[in-house]
């Protein structure tokens, strides 16, 4: 990981990462999280679903997110101190799914940047958008 200063930030820096979504992140996020609704985990009552076979959960594909947040911010570190997230299309397994965090604003008084991010698929349909706040220590 690189070293970068708050001061060194401006708009339009970015992260980005890339995961091919399989069944073992499934089943592992679902024993992890304690999440084992059926359409996640179980293929035949996903077939009767809207979606006709298993998707992956939410909050699995948003956890993306926290990689190219902290990918982002590079050392010394911060932390994320705020996510919003807006679910538009389901994510199957075998999608490969392609994180960004882009510096949207930098807020120097709070030392914080705000950044829109974003996880698309392979055929480069936004699955996910939101906003994330980002507190920088150069510490």
């Amino acid at each position: 990981m690189e070293t970068k200063r708050f001061e060194d930030f401006k708009v339009g820096d970015e992260a980005v990462y890339s995961k091919t979504i399989e069944e073992a992140d499934v089943l592992r996020f679902a024993e992890l999280s304690g999440d084992h609704y059926p359409v996640h985990v179980d293929e035949e009552y996903a077939r009767r679903t809207r979606f006709g076979r298993r998707v992956a959960h939410g909050m699995l594909t948003a956890s993306l997110l926290s990689t190219t947040n902290g990918l982002l911010l590079q050392l010394p570190g911060g932390i994320s101190v705020e996510q919003t997230l807006r679910f538009l299309r389901p994510v199957f397994l075998g999608d490969t799914i392609t994180a960004r965090s882009t510096v949207i604003e930098i807020l120097p008084q709070t030392r914080r940047l705000r950044c829109r991010t974003t996880c698309t698929n392979q055929r480069g349909e936004l699955v996910i958008t939101g906003e994330a706040i980002e507190q920088k220590d150069d510490v």
